[in-house]
């Protein structure tokens, strides 16, 4: 069973990092320590493991195992945990479902098969969703990447999906077209049984957010989680001049993580927590590299500039 049984997903999800050692094992106890610290934030709904932020093409199986388990441990009696399901065939993908479900996980993120990228149509896409359902009951958030990538997928099928599995219970948004994402929202949201709209579109969350998404679910999280908490609930109580003053605290950060190239971003934001004195490194696994030291300066100014960190301070971990 999973331990909380009636979760929905909605509100602040941050998408939690995962710490490797030196000869790139994962670090055990530094991800405790991230994940408590993340978990320590008032007002966050879940987390989320086993996704891009946690580098989960570079995890095997049984560490992704590991990764449910110490989360579990660390944080699972306080918050419900989302469970990444990264796979390339669906059988793969219900088997992972199962894995997570026995882990104690509350609800799983699909991430949209690699092959789509070379076509897809509704009836795989509806395929793909039924094996996940039938291996278990866990509400299921489906990924929906940009329609660019030829993984996106389009509105009548997202209708199909919310109307034949009932699972079905949001979607993380990353439509990058500001009309595309509004109608995503007004349709999914506005069924007789609503689907949550989640935004993972951080580099322009304000803007998303007024638009109607009912919460976020976002790697930033690892690292800003306490202010997507207060712009969510500015957004929520209508208090534009607040969310403008929070946003214009994230925007330095935005900027410095989602620059290109853009699959650096979760590399970023290690670099982030290093500086803040949260990690001791910021190792990532091939194909990603170290970042330059250039690029972590302006990391350290954006940081300045949100008022995290210190302008004075030069130090950073070993």
């Amino acid at each position: 069973m999973p331990r909380f049984s009636t979760y929905q997903p909605a509100g602040v999800i941050p998408a939690v990092l995962l710490p490797f050692n030196d000869d790139l094992s994962i670090d055990h106890a530094s991800f405790k320590t991230h994940l408590t610290d993340v978990a320590s934030v008032e007002g966050i709904s879940a987390i989320t493991v086993n996704a891009h932020s946690t580098e989960v093409a570079s995890c095997t199986a049984d560490e992704q195992r590991q990764v449910m388990e110490i989360a579990g441990d660390t944080v699972g009696d306080r918050l419900p945990i989302i469970h990444g399901v990264y796979a390339e065939g669906s059988i793969e993908a219900a088997a992972i479902a199962r894995r997570a479900a026995a882990g104690g996980a509350s609800a799983l993120l699909v991430f949209p098969p690699g092959p789509f990228t070379l076509g897809q149509s509704a009836e795989m896409v509806l395929a793909h969703f039924r094996r996940i359902a039938d291996a278990t009951d866990l509400p299921l958030i489906a990924f929906q990447y940009p329609r660019s990538t030829g993984q996106g997928y389009p509105l009548p099928t997202l209708l199909r999906l919310g109307d034949e599995i009932p699972t079905l219970r949001a979607i993380k948004d990353w439509t990058p077209e500001v009309p595309q994402h509004e109608v995503t929202i007004r349709s999914l949201q506005g069924l007789s049984r609503p689907i949550n709209v989640l935004s993972t579109n951080s580099p322009w969350l304000l803007s998303s957010l007024v638009l109607g998404c009912n919460g976020l679910l976002s790697g930033s999280g690892s690292v800003i989680a306490e202010l997507q908490v207060r712009l969510f609930r500015a957004v929520k109580a209508n208090d534009l001049a607040e969310a403008r003053r929070i946003n214009d605290r994230i925007h330095p950060l935005a900027r410095a993580f989602y620059a290109d190239p853009f699959v650096d971003m979760h590399n970023r934001m290690k670099e982030a927590l290093v500086l803040l004195g949260k990690l001791s490194r910021a190792v990532v696994r091939p194909p990603l590299v170290k970042i330059s030291e250039a690029e972590i300066k302006r990391i350290r100014e954006a940081l300045v500039e949100a008022g995290m960190l210190s302008g004075a301070s030069e130090t950073r971990a070993a």
